[in-house]
């Protein structure tokens, strides 16, 4: 029984039928929607729709993402498989996945990273805050499939605890060699957390993602017009 999937999933900002960009937000260790969701209203924009699961027991897999694979087993499968239901979920319903955005902080970030890694294509982005594949040091990551140009933004300090810089310049190089765009910002001495910077960076992505919605509306506007 996938134990995560028992726990709820909450909702946040625009519905579904009115968004423009839908955010899969995934929360960090000993953390809960309610944190992640943060962010969200820090980022402050219409038109977004925000999907954050809760994991069980407030932890997505039980050690430190550098571990072996098979110590946080079966718990990681379990957790890339809410994943994948949200994203099943939405484009079941129609939501191309250009317009769908993958968002974490901490254990979450490695989480959404290491979900795209497995499942790679053309998204609206990634959002890693303070985060990297998952696996032990000598981790070889499979080689196939393509981002097709999807924008992944990497924030992390020079210091952090939990994660090694190291692990995001790999990380990095592993998403530009799949056709990823990345911005990738070392910040010093930064705490475990996210900075303002950061959520300019989301924001600017976003933005994105709901002004080309907004110019190809136009766009079959004037088609029709025409036609």
């Amino acid at each position: 029984m996938n134990v995560h999937m028992q726990e709820q999933t909450k909702y946040h900002g625009a519905g579904i039928s009115e968004a423009k960009a839908f955010v899969l937000s995934l929360h960090g260790r000993n953390h809960s929607p309610d944190i992640i969701l943060e962010i969200a209203d820090r980022i402050g924009l219409d038109g977004v729709h925000y999907a954050a699961p809760q994991a069980f027991q407030n932890s997505w897999y039980p050690e430190r993402f550098m571990e072996p694979i098979e110590k946080n087993e079966p718990f990681l499968t379990y957790s890339l498989e809410v994943c994948r239901r949200q994203l099943q979920q939405w484009t079941e319903n129609g939501v191309p996945t250009e317009k769908i955005v993958l968002m974490g902080f901490s254990q979450g970030a490695c989480l959404a990273a290491e979900y795209a890694i497995r499942n790679p294509e053309r998204y609206g982005g990634l959002l890693i805050f303070t985060g990297a594949l998952i696996g032990p040091e000598g981790t070889k990551w499979a080689d196939r499939g393509s981002f097709e140009g999807t924008s992944v933004f990497l924030g992390t300090s020079d210091e952090d605890e939990w994660i090694p810089v190291e692990r995001v310049h790999e990380t990095e190089a592993i998403f530009i060699k799949r056709g990823a765009q990345t911005d990738k910002r070392i910040y010093k001495g930064m705490g475990h957390l996210v900075n303002d910077d950061e959520i300019d960076a989301a924001r600017s992505l976003l933005k994105g993602i709901i002004n080309a919605e907004s110019d190809n509306s136009m766009l079959m506007g004037s088609k029709n017009l025409n036609d």
